[in-house]
């Protein structure tokens, strides 16, 4: 399949998914973007269109960012950051937002992750 192909079916199914997913302030979106090299998660308001805590494996934050990648074992460490940087902010529940991809492998580490340090979805 050519890339533009894959890329235009990603978005699609972003698309169809934020149709249904959006974020309170009461209840934030935790959205979740793999790339090749790196995991972001962010915890969005979309009424008000305001990101109220997020992390990644490029931020400042976190110890030994370096060594970290986009695989299973990193994905498992920042979904614990994640939900500390939201505990943090007093966010207790989440709309959980997989960004397109499948909830396996990564994806399901990450939650797995968040849910076991606090957090519901």
């Amino acid at each position: 399949m050519r890339p533009q192909v894959k890329q235009r079916l990603s978005q699609l199914r972003r698309w169809r998914i934020r149709k249904k997913v959006s974020g309170t302030a009461a209840r934030p979106r935790m959205a979740v973007k793999f790339t090749n090299e790196h995991i972001y998660v962010q915890f969005i308001d979309d009424i008000q269109g305001v990101t109220l805590a997020s992390t990644s494996t490029r931020a400042k934050t976190v110890e030994n960012r370096d060594k970290l990648a986009a695989n299973k074992a990193s994905a498992k460490l920042i979904g614990q950051i994640a939900a500390e940087a939201a505990k943090a902010v007093k966010i207790q529940t989440v709309v959980f937002d997989r960004g397109g991809a499948r909830y396996h492998g990564k994806v399901k580490e990450l939650a797995d992750a968040a849910r076991a340090a606090g957090l519901k979805f």
